[in-house]
């Protein structure tokens, strides 16, 4: 059963449209992609390469695609919308799409909930030392140990601990709610500060006991986590990442977990993806103090079904002469 599902609006069908789905796979089976098909004409692919882009929406009013990059190599001239199944959107060439007069929209706040539940679970997961004491009774330390309980690595309360937030859009406020039930005490590093949480990114990293990152990939924040300012992170901290792989120095995250300068560390992203051998958090895959997962904070079957539906209203809006979830203008 799946709640909050976005109400369609409603759509004139006009001129023929057809719409072109480029990685329906990133979207799970489970989801239907008929919605598409009450608007126009529907080709959809499961995966494509970047060297079929342009041959596959040669002839697309629309593009839905999630991951795949598109910009002025594969871009035709009959694409009049793009729309990303995702929020951040940091694959299409904006300003190409500008030029050139094609619109992109994006779909926000459809996953809040299902990021935040995932990196609240990380947090615990890691600050409860979870991964060790399902070792102990997975390989039978727990059985032969001959006393009722382990209680060794130590773990403590949540309360009292400082979380810091980087990132304070919709997905950070949640984990902000969720941190402030804990008994935390939190701290917020956003561009443009605007509370009484804000503070300079260096005395969020020295002070945390926790840190969160949901900030989208820009300019600004390209290795806004590098290996010159790790070494500011307490050694008993724990940081997770749930924005973008290249938010962080992978390089010098992998540095610092072998290292022993953070606690614990868990990312669901990567700066290239799938996660590759070559990257450097790959060579911390197998410690005990690290959760690696594969992209899926967003995917809640719930958050995909959000997802779909307003990618949806995005299409029915803009051919009705709507603006909506624009990121171009």
């Amino acid at each position: 059963m799946f709640y909050d599902i976005i109400e369609l609006k409603y759509f004139k069908v006009g001129d023929y449209l057809k719409i072109t789905v480029l990685d329906a796979k990133t979207l799970g089976d489970d989801v239907p992609l008929n919605v598409f098909s009450d608007i126009g004409e529907l080709e959809v692919y499961q995966a494509t390469a970047q060297n079929d882009v342009a041959q596959r929406i040669e002839n697309s009013d629309v593009v839905v695609a999630n991951k795949t990059k598109l910009n002025s190599t594969n871009l035709g001239k009959c694409v009049k919308l793009i729309c990303v199944t995702a929020t951040g959107y940091d694959n299409i060439d904006v300003e190409y799409c500008k030029a050139n007069n094609i619109a992109v929209c994006n779909v926000k706040g459809y996953s809040t909930g299902s990021v935040a539940q995932v990196t609240v679970s990380l947090v615990l997961a890691l600050v409860n030392r979870l991964y060790a004491y399902k070792e102990a009774v997975k390989n039978s330390t727990y059985t032969k140990c001959g006393v009722p309980n382990i209680i060794v690595p130590v773990y403590h309360e949540l309360c009292n601990m400082t979380w810091g937030i980087i990132g304070y859009g919709d997905i950070g406020k949640k984990v902000a709610d969720v941190a402030k039930a804990f008994g935390c005490r939190l701290m917020v590093y956003k561009k443009t500060p605007d509370n009484e949480y804000c503070v300079e990114l260096e005395k969020l990293l020295k002070e945390s006991d926790i840190i969160t990152i949901h900030t989208p990939l820009n300019d600004g924040t390209y290795h806004l986590i590098n290996k010159n300012n790790i070494g500011l992170i307490k050694k008993n901290c724990v940081v997770v990442n749930v924005a973008r792989g290249a938010v962080t120095d992978e390089r010098a995250i992998a540095d610092a977990v072998k290292a022993g300068m953070i606690d614990g560390y868990a990312t669901d992203v990567y700066s290239q993806e799938p996660l590759g051998e070559d990257n450097p958090i790959y060579e911390i895959k197998d410690c005990d103090n690290v959760i690696l997962t594969p992209h899926m904070a967003w995917a809640a079957y719930e958050a995909r079904r959000r997802c779909i539906n307003e990618v949806a209203n995005n299409i029915k809006c803009f051919f009705n002469g709507e603006i909506k979830n624009r990121v171009d203008i």
